[in-house]
């Protein structure tokens, strides 16, 4: 897979995401459904800890990536669902440093809700990626 950064503007960087990324030639293409702070039993976790809920949302997705012989680096696109956009940002790095330290910046949108799916989860993330 070949990925080209697509940045008309450069504001969105500092933060960690690209405005666009074009992938040419990609085999695979995996569509993820939104993952959440449950564990294997199907079981909401870490109540009421955003920090807690986002690292292990991003457990969950790339353990599905994992299970598609893919990983963080082929995430090309990520949107972040969170009943409490304020209290995302005060846990963004969380997200930020292993999408940095996977050496990526997707095309990410983040949408505050009223609610997600199971009572009680504070943030969904929902990606796509290709090799």
């Amino acid at each position: 897979m070949e990925r080209t950064a697509i940045n008309p503007v450069t504001w969105s960087l500092p933060l960690g995401f690209h405005q666009a990324e074009l992938v040419t030639s990609p085999t695979r293409t995996l569509y993820c459904s939104g993952q959440t702070a449950m564990n294997a039993d199907g079981e909401p976790q870490h109540p009421d800890d955003m920090a807690s809920q986002l690292a292990l949302s991003l457990d969950n997705l790339e353990a599905v990536l994992k299970a598609a012989d893919m990983a963080l680096p082929n995430l090309v696109r990520l949107n972040v669902y969170t009943t409490d956009v304020d209290l995302l940002f005060q846990h963004y790095g969380v997200l930020a440093a292993r999408l940095g330290a996977a050496g990526i910046a997707p095309a990410t949108t983040m949408l505050g809700l009223t609610r997600l799916a199971v009572p009680g989860q504070l943030v969904e993330l929902e990606g796509t990626a290709v090799d």
